[in-house]
Order: C-alpha cells, then sequence, then structure tokens
C-alpha cells in the first residue's frame, strides 16, 4: 500500500508536467491545425540555453548559484521566445494562409536548426546544474516506510497548475480568449467582424511558446540538464494527447495529458521498464483510431 501511495506521489508532477505541456500546445494547434513538433523543440531549446548560461553566469560571472539560475533564466526566455515570434511570424503564419501541410515539414527543419543551434553553442558537451531544493517533505510515514516528495517537485507541480489555471481563465473570461475562440472556428468569419486573424496567431503561437518555455525551465531545474532527445519525446507524447482530444479544447488537453502521465508512472513501477514507451505510444495510436471523427480540415 505505501508502495503504490509513494508511486501516486510519484505521479503528481509528471501529470502536471504533461498537462501543462499538453495546454500550451492546444492554444497554438487551435489557430494552426497542423501538428507542430517545433513544440517540443522549443521545449528542449528552453532548457538547453537554461543549463548554458547558468553554466556562464556561475563559471565566467562568478555569481552565486540563484543569481546564475536568474541570469540563466531570463536569457533563456528572451531567447525561446524570440526565436518562436520569428518562427511564428516568418514561417508558420505564411504557410499556414498559403500551404498548411507544408507546416509539417517546416517544423522538421525548424526541430533541426533549433537543436543544431544548441549543440554548437555549448560545444557539444552535457551540462549538468547542481541540485537544489531536494529536501524530502514527508506525506505519510508507516514506520519503516515514508511517501514523500522533494521541495522542487511539489515548487514545479504548483507553477505548473498555475499556468493551466491562468490560461483557462484567459480563455474562457477575457476578451482575447474569446477572440481565440473565434479565430480557431472560422479564421475568415473572424475576419469579417474585424479582428486580425494573423495578430492572433502570432500572439497564440507566442502565448504556446510561453508555456513550452516555462515548462522547458521548470523540468531542467528538476532533472539537471535537458537533450533534444527528451524534448522531442515530450513533444510527440503531447501531440497524440491532444489528438486524441481533438484539440477543442486545451484543459480537455490537458486532463488527458494528465491521465498519460499516471499511466506512465505506474507502468514504470509494475511493468517492465524498456517496454514502457512502446505501450504508451500504442495506446495513443489506439486511442487516436478509436476517438477519430471525420471532419473537414481547411
Amino acid at each position: 500500500m505505501a508502495y503504490l501511495l509513494q508511486q501516486l506521489a510519484n505521479a503528481v508532477p509528471l501529470a502536471a508536467l504533461y498537462a501543462a505541456l499538453a495546454f500550451g500546445y492546444a492554444v497554438a494547434f487551435g489557430v494552426m491545425k497542423r501538428a507542430d513538433i517545433t513544440y517540443g523543440a522549443l521545449f528542449a531549446f528552453s532548457g538547453q540555453m537554461l543549463v548554458l548560461f547558468t553554466d556562464v553566469g556561475y563559471t565566467r560571472m562568478f555569481l552565486i548559484l540563484p543569481a546564475a539560475l536568474a541570469f540563466g533564466g531570463a536569457i533563456a526566455l528572451a531567447y525561446t521566445l524570440g526565436t518562436s515570434f520569428l518562427i511564428g511570424r516568418s514561417v508558420m503564419l505564411p504557410l499556414s494562409r498559403k500551404s498548411p501541410n507544408t507546416i509539417i515539414v517546416a517544423a522538421l527543419g525548424m526541430m533541426i536548426i533549433l537543436m543544431e543551434t544548441a549543440r554548437l553553442a555549448s560545444n557539444t558537451r552535457g551540462i549538468w546544474l547542481p541540485p537544489f531544493l531536494n529536501d524530502m517533505i514527508v506525506f505519510w510515514d508507516s514506520g519503516n516506510f515514508r511517501v514523500t516528495l522533494t521541495e522542487i517537485q511539489l515548487l514545479n507541480t504548483a507553477l505548473m497548475v498555475l499556468v493551466i489555471l491562468g490560461g483557462a481563465y484567459v480563455l474562457r473570461f477575457t476578451g482575447w480568449g474569446r477572440i481565440w475562440r473565434a479565430v480557431t472556428d472560422d479564421a475568415l468569419a473572424a475576419e469579417l467582424c474585424g479582428t486580425s486573424a494573423n495578430r492572433v496567431f502570432l500572439l497564440a503561437y507566442v502565448a504556446s511558446a510561453l508555456v513550452a518555455t516555462a515548462c522547458g525551465l521548470l523540468a531542467t531545474c528538476y532533472y539537471g540538464t535537458m537533450d533534444f532527445g527528451a524534448g522531442l519525446m515530450f513533444g510527440l507524447k503531447v501531440l497524440m494527447i491532444a489528438a486524441v482530444g481533438g484539440y477543442s479544447d486545451p484543459l480537455k488537453s490537458a486532463g488527458g495529458a494528465a491521465l498519460l502521465g499516471l499511466f506512465e508512472t505506474m507502468w514504470g513501477a509494475y511493468g517492465p521498464f524498456l517496454w514502457r514507451d512502446f505501450v504508451i505510444f500504442s495506446l495513443l495510436v489506439l486511442l487516436l483510431v478509436l476517438s477519430r471523427r471525420e471532419r473537414v480540415v481547411p
């Protein structure tokens, strides 16, 4: 029983990460209508920029660790959001208006550019952050077994939940959220009512990148480093989760992603680890086929 409780506790941070990523991805997909693996690349890119510039601040500028982390986080945020704005304005927006299906190919090219940029900037070396906020918080103690999580796990979970709640509030109760829903339903009709669909597209793309960046920074602080393999794996899982949910409601995508995080943790605890990703992707493909609905994609 105690072991089960510990695994459920372990699932909470991962579920929060998946949920936040799926929420942000659904915001961008609502206006793009095409799969975009650049989202996972931006997630990984932000984490790699964090470790790179934190290392610069700590080893070359002789900053203390909190200041070096703040410096690395600020630079990573600026780099990733600036990059996402350029990609959205110069690549994704023109393609979505002229040849939407080429977005998938363009996203692959953007992913390679981001991956190679981060690799060259770090001189092809792995950089790790020192561990911090690793004190255990005990939730249940049976005498010979304790159910615990670390401070950084709880902090990351709380921040990711706040990101989801804040985004849901904006989409549901603000004017921008109503405009976003109008553009996702029918961009041409929104244009006829005086809304700039292009501006909404860019805002949604950058807002989605902001969520990916926040998740990348928080995940890197917890895991200690970030590589593009992990980023793309997260991105592919989120893409398929959101596809099963139909992309119509970011909260539904977030809920489905949280359930996937729970399932993944339980499989890692009770099933063969080597088969974990195969089983998860097979389950997502099955759900995608079962939930498939015929609909016109413009």
